[in-house]
């Protein structure tokens, strides 16, 4: 137990550590349960299957990589470009790409994904990392709030959302997200291809969806070393339906069922088909070592839909617990251990 500022306390959860014992406000199941619960959401029966196949597409897709020195930044001990390549399906993909400026040999690099509906934000906030000798990549979402191309068309309702976006078309392969989970993957392939990229060290962190991306990532590219999501979203829908936490990120849930399925009729096979993109199920392909981060307050992605994901890790693994915060911008020292896991690369 490492107690934290204003009585806070950050847990971390090793094989054979105690939980924390004192009682605590509960918006989610007890911590020792938490442990223990394996998720909800029905896992398809092809899911294997369903992601193999997705591999083989991204195999086949060239990433062309385009790099273009930025416009919107001269930094004097790093270098900044907008780097655009392909990802499945056609699409453009850019990113903002950062590395350290003449300095010799290979380095090691890190990917980071942004939170839901936004972007990969500005070049500047990058900087830190370079000088301490990275290169860093980080994803704009095609659909969302950044610069990617979006040249995507499904069957059924694109109303207010993308988790539902490809749930009424018959080809599950047109869900959105699996083309943005492969997005992550071809990122790292593309980052770990650059002649001063060291491609054994690099690593992944994000988060809320980018939470959410550094698993998919780190479950579709291998050779990812390290991964730090911070309370990933995109876990366990079925669990957060049933919590009546359908709302604010997971808004769309509710619309899509109000509007288009009212009596629940479809509801097994909807979650179903969601689980096609829910993280839990991905993370057993996980090889990298895992640092996550989690609010037991969290009324926007609970706790139980974080653990579900966790539990599902083999790969070496810890969470860090904070039991009085939810879904929040600053986790205290959150930054800085972040920094020094993936420094470890």
């Amino acid at each position: 137990m490492i107690p934290a500022e204003r009585g806070i306390f950050a847990v971390e959860l090793r094989a054979g550590c105690a939980f924390l014992n004192c009682a605590m406000p509960l918006i989610d199941k007890p911590l020792a349960e938490l442990k223990q619960y394996q998720g909800l959401n029905p896992r398809p029966a092809d899911f294997d299957a369903y992601w193999d196949a997705a591999l083989r597409e991204l195999d086949a897709t060239d990433p062309s990589p385009e790099l273009v020195p930025s416009k919107e930044i001269a930094p004097q001990h790093s270098e900044a470009f907008d780097l655009w390549f392909t990802g499945v399906g056609g699409a453009r993909i850019y990113a903002k790409y950062v590395r350290p400026r003449k300095s010799a040999g290979r380095h090691p690099a890190v990917l980071q994904f942004h939170g839901y509906t936004g972007h990969g934000g500005d070049f500047a906030s990058r900087l830190a990392w370079s000088g301490e000798g990275f290169c860093v990549a980080a994803l704009d979402c095609r659909g969302q709030g950044g610069r990617s191309e979006d040249n995507g068309s499904v069957q059924g309702t694109t109303n207010r959302g993308h988790i539902i976006r490809g749930l009424d078309d018959p080809d599950p392969r047109q869900l959105y997200f699996r083309q943005v989970f492969l997005d992550t993957a071809q990122l790292a392939r593309v980052v770990m291809g650059f002649p001063e990229v060291d491609a054994a060290r690099v690593g992944a962190m994000g988060l809320s969806q980018g939470g959410a991306l550094t698993l998919a990532c780190a479950a579709l590219e291998p050779r990812l070393k390290r991964a730090a999501p911070v309370f990933p979203f995109l876990c366990d829908y079925q669990r957060v339906w049933e919590m009546d936490l359908a709302k604010d990120a997971y808004e769309e849930l509710r619309i899509w069922f109000r509007h288009f399925d009212p009596q629940h009729r479809r509801e097994r096979e909807v979650f179903t088909k969601l689980g096609y993109i829910d993280c839990q199920h991905l993370a057993p392909r996980i090889k990298a070592e895992v640092l996550m981060f989690t609010g037991l307050m969290d009324a926007i992605c609970p706790p139980s839909s974080q653990f579900a994901a966790y539990n599902k890790i083999t790969a070496p693994k810890d969470m860090v617990i904070y039991p009085d915060y939810g879904h929040e911008a600053y986790l205290p020292g959150e930054s800085d251990r972040t920094f020094n896991f993936l420094r470890g690369l």
